[in-house]
């Protein structure tokens, strides 16, 4: 059985960062409510259009969830939307604006009154403690705003030119401290029947994956420098071009690597005693110069040739794959990592959660319509068709 099968999340959820959560919490077999705006839904739904008309960010966040929508300013959807909180939830997520949710009456505060057991878990950009807001509460709070206020677009990217991760990583990581605060949360309350409140802040949690940059600079000293692909303080590790146009990425992490390098992989022994190459430190300062080493041996080879070397030496290194090299990634296609999963325009892969599902496969169903469970959901709380048509041409729903 999925070990969170017969747990109840009410969402209000947009954007990345609690969608992600959720969608954890779906994949181990909870029921995920996702309320939506009548007539527009979650907006990360428009991002963009590039899988098959859907968006690529909502198709990965939100599969196995059911959409119901209600305009959660109408007095009659509160009502809906409480009703479904104290009946039915053990826990409620949201990102709303900061402050927004306490005005809907969606505090831990306020349903803690009604229902001790509950568990909310607010997710925000600066944090969202009435006790301790800080300066930057109401700040707006998007992903590459927290990629930056967090110091990793400070040491990502080229000498010349900072950058920003290629994936929503502030987002993630909110989420996924979000998914383990809650099993957390619900593990506590197995054990003591008590709810709680937890508060995710991006700009911690982003903080928090920050810290061998931060300690790396401790005191005054310098940051890691900003180093494009290669590892900022490790040397040789990183991209290197092969003979045939292509990039072969390697690493070494210590002197006993350094030297099968030099006399398996550049054929050089002497490199191992040039003083300038002597020991991690001294190779990072002459980057330059190693570098020219290394290039100008595989150059005379084609990136295939020269991944042989390196396996046969024991090197460490991978390929850089474009994302439909990805897709037919040999390693996921042999460990049958890849599942299909519905959404409103037809079935796409979905990797498998990772982790080994050893007792239950995870939960993977469809990806939904805007929409497409409210019905089946006002009916399980007692509503009519005809009460339901009646909220729908009130716009309640």
């Amino acid at each position: 059985m999925q070990p969170l099968k017969g747990i109840t999340v009410v969402t209000l959820e947009h954007a990345i960062a609690a969608p992600f959560a959720t969608r954890q919490l779906a994949d181990m077999g909870a029921r995920v409510i996702k309320i939506e705006r009548p007539g527009v839904g979650d907006f990360a739904r428009g991002y963009d259009e590039r899988v098959r008309g859907l968006a690529s960010h909502f198709v990965w966040t939100n599969r196995s969830k059911e959409s119901l929508t209600l305009d959660v300013k109408h007095p009659e959807a509160q009502k809906i939307l409480m009703r479904l909180i104290l009946e039915e939830a053990d826990v409620v997520v949201q990102n709303l604006a900061p402050g927004a949710a306490a005005r809907l009456g969606l505090s831990y505060e306020a349903l803690s009154q009604l229902k001790p057991g509950i568990i909310v878990c607010d997710i925000s950009g600066y944090g969202d403690d009435p006790k301790n807001p800080g300066p930057y509460r109401d700040k707006k709070a998007y992903d590459l705003l927290i990629q930056s206020e967090a110091g990793f677009v400070s040491v990502t990217g080229t000498p010349d030119e900072p950058a920003k991760s290629g994936n929503s990583i502030a987002d993630i990581a909110a989420g996924m401290y979000a998914y383990t605060n809650i099993l957390a949360a619900l593990m506590h309350r197995q054990q003591t029947g008590k709810g709680q409140r937890i508060d995710v802040s991006m700009l911690e949690s982003l903080t928090e994956w920050m810290g061998f940059p931060l300690y790396y600079a401790f005191e005054g000293a310098s940051p890691p420098p900003r180093a494009g692909a290669s590892h900022a303080t490790i040397y040789p590790y990183g991209p290197f071009p092969a003979g045939d146009g292509k990039t072969v990425m390697l690493g070494l992490q210590n002197e006993r690597e350094w030297k099968v390098f030099c006399d398996q992989v550049l054929f050089n022994p002497a490199v191992f005693c040039d003083e300038r190459f002597s020991n991690n430190a001294k190779r990072s300062v002459a980057r330059a110069e190693l570098s020219a080493l290394i290039i100008e041996v595989f150059s005379k080879r084609t990136a295939a040739e020269v991944v042989e070397l390196l396996e046969r030496a024991g090197i460490a290194n991978a390929q850089v794959r474009t994302m439909a090299e990805v897709w037919a990634h040999p390693q996921l296609k042999a460990r049958e990592r890849w599942r299909e999963v519905a959404t409103p325009a037809g079935p796409v892969p979905a990797l498998l959660p990772p982790g080994s599902w050893q007792h239950s496969a995870p939960r993977m169903d469809a990806v939904p319509a805007l929409g497409q469970h409210t019905d089946a959901i006002l009916h399980g709380c007692g509503y009519s068709a005809e009460q339901i048509a009646a909220l729908r041409t009130e716009g309640a729903v």
